[in-house]
């Protein structure tokens, strides 16, 4: 069995002794949530809590090493907890468990638990004061760690490319043939302008105390200069209208930067959704990755 297959606490324990971390089997629980990790917790000899990281498929080096370095960029701009990879290895990340825990979870079914009530006026607070502060971290920091800037006619140009290979591979319904190409043509909701954005700042990453403040963010895989809306349309996807707006206008209120089309461009990056799952299954190669895209792009099919 490769490490990436590890899916059983003995196998994860066996990995983690492998790179001199010492864990009660017992302890260990899976949260299968990640599309490219699978993440356990378990306490080690000591009794510190730990997070376990261990990629579902081979060839992620590049991806860690990219991840380590917006880690270390962050960690000096944010005044919540990221993680410190404490074991950065090709087959195993693991760090002590930060403070606070998920804002969702997925519960035994596999359907989302939330944790925050998407009408939590301290949620929307919370959040909108924390993007502003990511999406301030400068462009030329963010260039000389090594992780990519696009600029808002690149980053309008991914997405196209995006749907182009996705349109190539799979069947995709009319109505949403429609939908995204009429967005992609449309000049009037996307900005002029690009910021620092995880990329992913969805509940499962945010973790909150018993007061719904955010105490830290995890999973910085995707994070890179590129469109502020891929941070910002979680909280709409969620959030009541009214309470949505409450996170802007704390957004901007903590030096953020909007621009008029901002609701619409998150509800069209939202609905985008299945391209990024199409070019995820498209990453994989599995079938069933596949599969599971198809019945997305074209629900008819």
């Amino acid at each position: 069995m490769t490490t990436h297959d590890a899916a059983s606490p003995e196998a994860l324990a066996t990995l983690a002794a492998s790179h001199g971390l010492t864990i009660d089997v017992d302890s260990v629980r899976l949260n299968e949530a990640g599309l490219d990790y699978r993440v356990a917790y378990a306490t080690a000899a000591d009794g510190g809590a730990w997070v376990l990281r261990v990629p579902r498929r081979p060839g992620m080096a590049e991806s860690m090493g990219r991840e380590a370095a917006v880690l270390a960029l962050v960690r000096r701009h944010l005044a919540v907890a990221v993680p410190d990879w404490q074991v950065a290895a090709e087959d195993l990340i693991a760090y002590p468990l930060l403070p606070g825990s998920p804002a969702l979870t997925l519960g035994a079914n596999g359907h989302p638990v939330f944790h925050v009530d998407a009408a939590s006026e301290r949620y929307a607070i919370e959040i909108g004061r924390l993007m502003a502060a990511l999406h301030a971290i400068p462009a030329e920091e963010v260039r000389a760690a090594g992780v990519e800037v696009l600029g808002p006619e690149q980053v309008r140009a991914e997405r196209r490319g995006e749907y182009d290979r996705v349109a190539a591979e799979f069947s995709v319904a009319d109505h949403l043939r429609t939908r995204w190409e009429t967005w992609l043509d449309d000049d009037s909701t996307w900005p002029s302008f690009t910021v620092f954005s995880h990329g992913e700042l969805y509940q499962a990453h945010v973790l909150v105390d018993a007061q719904e403040r955010v105490t830290g963010v995890l999973d910085w895989t995707t994070a890179g200069v590129e469109d502020p809306a891929r941070d910002l349309m979680y909280q709409q996807m969620t959030a009541p209208p009214e309470v949505f707006d409450l996170t802007v206008s704390t957004y901007r209120e903590a030096g953020a930067r909007t621009w008029p089309g901002l609701a619409q461009h998150c509800a069209e990056l939202s609905a985008f959704g299945p391209v990024g799952y199409g070019i995820y299954a498209l990453t994989t190669g599995k079938p069933e990755h596949r599969d599971a895209a198809q019945a997305l792009l074209d629900p008819q099919e």
